[in-house]
């Protein structure tokens, strides 16, 4: 059966302060951020109809906004408000939830846009593992051929539309390999990421992680070091070099949508799904339905 594409499904979806039908949640072909990517978005996973942390992804998609230059007209209370009611709405306990905020069509239809409206949207929907059956036996990962840019040439905290379009790229490429991702260096040739999520190495008992100097520092990513912490557990967070992947024996996604991912492979390097990958996806697994 073919799935429902993501404009044609039932339900409803909060828009600008309202709930309104599914199908009928549309902007106007000349809205800016379709043209000119002024949009910035975050992904959050509900558990047992309480979303893991919620205000934390509110708070950051605000500061996601005024990184790339404009202020989202809802507070952060009432953003966590809106997400509530489209949960009831929804009538979903475990779902995905994606909150935007994008400049709008308006008056100005250029580059330059600082007089159209800000418009917020959350919807939410069902959602299951990420990389399907990698959860088990470890996801195969591809290696990109863009890089993470430097600071200097993106607003690189923030989480936004436009920084994806190499991800896109790469995710395209990798599973037409036959991959589920791609993980990608960062411009001086450091280890960085995969396309939606953050990467994690064991090696001899301690975990290796890359500095987000140049990507997204994961709410994820952040919760994960937390639990190792908890552990006890060494964790380095350092500029990683290509020639070290060779030397870790045990590799992990972390995001949202992610959550804890195994990676059995990245290019022509094997990793083996261990104990202690298994055991921190057991820990998160047990933190977000606390």
């Amino acid at each position: 059966m073919a799935e429902a594409a993501y404009d044609d499904r039932d339900g409803v979806i909060w828009m600008n302060g309202k709930l309104v039908p599914w199908r009928e949640a549309n902007v106007h072909i000349l809205t800016h951020a379709l043209h000119y990517a002024s949009s910035v978005f975050e992904g959050e996973r509900a558990y047992g109809g309480k979303i893991f942390k919620s205000r934390e992804h509110s708070e950051r998609l605000h500061n996601s906004a005024r990184l790339i230059d404009f202020e989202i007209p809802w507070t952060v209370d009432e953003i966590e408000a809106a997400k509530q009611e489209v949960l009831a709405a929804s009538g979903l306990e475990d779902a995905y939830v994606r909150a935007v905020a994008w400049r709008g069509a308006g008056p100005d239809m250029g580059v330059a846009s600082a007089r159209n409206p800000v418009q917020l949207a959350i919807a939410a929907w069902e959602w299951g593992a990420y990389y399907g059956d990698a959860k088990m036996k470890g996801a195969k990962l591809d290696i990109s051929k863009w890089k993470r840019p430097s600071p200097e040439t993106i607003p690189s905290h923030a989480k936004a539309a436009g920084l994806y379009m190499i991800c896109t790229m790469s995710k395209h490429a990798a599973e037409a390999k036959g991959c589920s991702d791609a993980m990608m260096f960062d411009y001086r040739g450091y280890v960085a990421e995969a396309t939606g999520a953050n990467i994690f190495f064991v090696k001899d008992g301690e975990v290796h992680t890359p500095t987000p100097d140049c990507f997204l520092n994961g709410i994820t990513r952040q919760t994960v070091i937390g639990l190792l912490n908890d552990r006890q557990i060494k964790v380095h967070e350092r500029h990683i070099l290509p020639e070290e992947l060779e030397g870790f024996q045990q590799c992990w996604l972390t995001g949202t949508a992610a959550e804890v991912t195994p990676v059995g492979q990245i290019g022509d390097w094997n990793f083996e799904v261990g104990e202690l990958t298994r055991s921190i996806a057991e820990d998160y697994e047990k933190l977000v339905r606390a």
